[in-house]
């Protein structure tokens, strides 16, 4: 059965057709990377997904639970769990802190009191610690996010969507800004989610040789139309995925 799923998914900008009615459906325990040339509606298929933006026609269903007309925060507290758009960060509070705030707010989903005292709750002190060490930032947990650099506040966002623990987890472009030191940290992380075979991930990517390392499967977009879907080796080779996306013609392919 499929966890998340979208029907027709279309939307409309004047005259301008961006994601043309998109059925696909995501299985648990499964990655998926979303590629197309720049302008070809991955972001905004995204967008429709986590509910930034409305769709014109179709619809999401997570579940079988149909997300359509819930706002951006009923879709998080529905399981999906999306990164590097909505920037969830406290600038002024530690990196620590911001964790916390993430773990005790899923725990408060649970009936947990979100303004309760941290210390009576060794639990939820261990399992943010467990996430800043994952994220390799135990070291910097006393830092203000405000003077975090880039890639570190990339990495931070990444701590927050593990402390929401989503069923569906969203990455648009992890390692963009991100020089080759931070990178591999992000990836690593996604390859560790990736081996919970009970989630599923979505993954727009630019950076082919990421996508052929981590997908299970490719959807490419093009002009918002969904054009090809299969497992790598034979998406990332066939002749439309070479003209589209690599701007390689079938002749020049041959």
């Amino acid at each position: 059965m499929s966890l998340l799923a979208t029907e027709n998914l279309t939307i409309r900008f004047g005259g301008h057709v961006a994601v043309n009615g998109v059925t696909c459906s995501f299985e648990p325990g499964t990655l998926t990377a979303i590629v197309g040339p720049n302008g070809a509606g991955k972001t905004t298929y995204f967008n429709l997904i986590s509910g930034q933006l409305k769709a014109s026609a179709g619809r999401v269903t997570l579940g079988g639970r149909d997300l359509s007309n819930e706002p951006p925060s009923q879709r998080t507290r529905a399981g999906l769990g999306r990164a590097f758009q909505l920037t969830n960060l406290f600038p002024r509070l530690s990196v620590l802190e911001n964790v916390r705030l993430a773990v005790q707010a899923t725990q408060a989903r649970t009936g947990l009191n979100l303004w309760s005292v941290w210390s009576d709750h060794r639990d939820l002190l261990q399992r943010a610690d467990a996430i800043l060490q994952s994220v390799a930032m135990k070291d910097k947990e006393h830092e203000l996010v405000a003077n975090l650099p880039h890639g570190d506040q990339r990495k931070l966002e990444v701590a927050l969507l593990m402390a929401l623990e989503p069923q569906v987890y969203m990455f648009d472009e992890p390692t963009a800004g991100m020089n080759h030191a931070e990178a591999p940290v992000i990836l690593d992380l996604i390859r560790k989610l990736k081996a919970d075979r009970s989630k599923t991930i979505l993954l727009v990517e630019h950076k082919m040789d990421v996508v052929r390392e981590l997908a299970d499967r490719i959807i490419v977009l093009h002009n918002g139309t969904l054009v090809a879907d299969g497992d790598p080796a034979t998406v990332i080779a066939s002749p439309i995925v070479q003209e589209a996306y690599l701007g390689v013609s079938a002749k020049e392919g041959a």
